[in-house]
């Protein structure tokens, strides 16, 4: 067996936050001191290296178990099939619920649990379990539906990535900037191995001898503040460096196992990052092959959406698919690419036929 997507769905919150709402905070470097420049320079720079103009947040009262159910809901509608028959519900976040204006994250019971829960499913053999994985979670519990379908083990998963990481960013980072919120799945489901369509190859990995806190939770810039709670942080030139040095790698490694041609290649859904460095690692993928990548193999949303960690690679799959996203498109019989690096430091790749 193979497992083939029958269904994809996203949210996308409707609260836009422009680059402009930034100007009058109050940015800090990573010892506490203010920038030399005013806020104008340093949304310039960011926009000019990140691609991203805008960003979505949640509303007040949804928390990202809720906006999990809304993507798992259209998804369902999509697939066509009774949310019953599903055997596996995975949820990929980082996070967990954070309410708004609290400082605790709650996990307990999963996120999948609540997901479940909210779908109204009663079938106690449909089992929920979350997955923590970095940005590149969504891709990764694809990879494990996949292994449950080849098993035996399930016949329909449903695996979804979601988090609102607006509510766990440093108001005082000037990387506060990249973040976003958002939840996007799929439903897969086990088909005969003859069939031309689903997933070909796929491909992890986890690299924790000198990477493995690359992004961690850390205390605001402003050391005035002085309180107990912990934001999401990073070193970005060393992911950058990361990134460009293995993802490019193992996505060939990827391509290279399912037997694909780099020239069938159609898109590559990669994790909505970093503008630059998405490119970056695109050109350096098909510079692999002898080859120059093509101008539109690579769709991006991060330009509106920003970075929404696990939620990105689902979410541009499905307004690609639902042909949302103007200039891209993908038909039956084409081949495509997912992959993502995060917290971890952890890369995945998936090489899958339409």
């Amino acid at each position: 067996m193979r497992s083939k997507i029958i269904g994809v769905g996203s949210f996308i919150p409707s609260k836009v936050a422009t680059n402009e709402g930034f100007e009058n905070h109050d940015f800090y470097t990573e010892d506490g001191s203010p920038f030399d420049h005013d806020n104008a320079v340093i949304i310039e720079k960011f926009k000019a290296i990140t691609g991203i103009a805008e960003r979505r947040y949640i509303k007040d009262n949804l928390v990202t178990s809720e906006i999990a159910q809304f993507a798992a809901e259209n998804a369902l509608k999509d697939a066509r099939i009774d949310k019953e028959t599903l055997d596996y519900i995975i949820v990929a976040h980082n996070y967990g619920d954070v309410k708004h204006g609290t400082q605790q994250s709650d996990t307990v019971p999963s996120l999948a649990s609540r997901v479940k829960h909210l779908l109204r499913i009663k079938n106690p053999k449909c089992v929920a379990y979350d997955i923590l994985f970095g940005c590149p979670g969504w891709v990764e519990g694809m990879i494990q539906a996949e292994a449950y379908i080849k098993s035996g083990l399930a016949k329909r998963c449903m695996v979804i990535g979601a988090e609102a990481l607006s509510r766990v960013v440093d108001q005082h980072d000037r990387d506060s900037m990249i973040y976003s919120d958002g939840a996007g799945a799929t439903i897969v489901e086990g088909v005969d191995e003859s069939s031309q369509s689903g997933v070909l190859a796929h491909a992890s990995a986890t690299y924790t001898y000198d990477e493995a806190h690359f992004i961690y939770f850390g205390e605001s810039n402003n050391q005035e503040l002085n309180d107990a709670r912990r934001y999401i942080k990073m070193y970005g030139r060393k992911i950058y460096e990361f990134a460009l040095s293995n993802v490019p790698n193992a996505m060939k490694d990827c391509l290279d196992e399912a037997g694909i041609s780099i020239d069938e290649v159609k898109k590559v859904f990669i994790h909505q990052a970093n503008e630059k460095m998405d490119e970056a690692i695109i050109k350096r993928f098909f510079k692999l092959y002898g080859k120059e990548a093509p101008h539109d193999v690579m769709p991006m949303t991060i330009d509106k959406l920003g970075n929404s960690s696990v939620a990105t690679v689902p979410t541009v799959f499905d307004l690609v698919v639902k042909g949302k996203l103007d200039g891209h498109n993908v038909k039956q019989g084409d081949i495509v690419i997912f992959a993502s690096v995060g917290a971890g430091m952890n890369i995945n790749a998936i090489v899958y036929r339409m």
